[in-house]
């Protein structure tokens, strides 16, 4: 992902509280010359056992994500290939009319972050259920009203061995956070004033990030 230096995250924190905040990745990767290339929306949470409260550099953390075993993305994926993740955060469009100035060009604000690391297909019943537990533990917890899996394990047995599961060691990682930092500061300002105020829960969220910024 090209990223110019004025869109760079201001800290690992970002990258991280972006993933958690979005955690529907695309993952990608290259497939071969007569099918082209694999893309699968996908949930991914940090691996509770080993990076669960992960805060800084994401290099080295490990993150869980599952799909179907129908897909034939999960024949293409291979022990030890290289994975894709992107995550697309809060974003909008800007209209030259909040900028009060001319000339002036329509943009879109935007945030999403790029994940590459090595795959490690997980194989047993359990440890694939381990890890659809693991979602749904982090999933309730940050978007859920804290609902009790426990009652639905024996249903989740029955669906598990349809489920693929994956490990993934990050070894590289890029955010990139356009709000508006190539503008004057009466601009950006005017900008984040007028998303704050808007309708629009996108609009409302990029504002918030813009709050953020050093």
């Amino acid at each position: 992902m090209f990223v110019p230096r004025f869109y760079r995250e201001p800290d690992s924190s970002w990258i991280v509280d972006l993933i958690r905040g979005n955690p529907l990745a695309l993952a990608a990767t290259n497939g071969s010359p007569e099918d082209g290339p694999y893309a699968t929306h996908l949930p991914v949470i940090f691996d509770p056992e080993t990076s669960g409260d992960w805060s800084g550099e994401l290099p080295g953390a490990t993150l869980l994500g599952h799909m179907n075993r129908n897909n034939p993305h999960w024949t293409a994926l291979e022990n030890g290939s290289v994975l894709l993740l992107t995550f697309t955060g809060p974003h909008s469009y800007v209209s030259p009319t909040v900028y009060e100035v001319t000339p002036a060009a329509p943009t879109w604000n935007f945030t999403a972050v790029h994940v590459r690391g090595v795959v490690e297909k997980i194989d047993t019943i359990e440890e694939t259920l381990g890890v659809v537990q693991s979602t749904v533990r982090a999933y309730e917890g940050a978007f859920g009203n804290g609902w009790d899996m426990t009652e639905s394990l024996d249903y989740f047995r029955k669906i598990v061995p349809d489920v693929g599961a994956f490990r993934l060691t990050v070894t590289g990682a890029e955010g990139m956070f356009k709000l508006s930092q190539e503008q004057p500061g009466e601009v950006r300002e005017r900008v984040r004033e007028s998303f704050g105020q808007h309708g629009c829960t996108y609009k409302r969220e990029v504002a918030g990030l813009m709050n953020r910024l050093p």
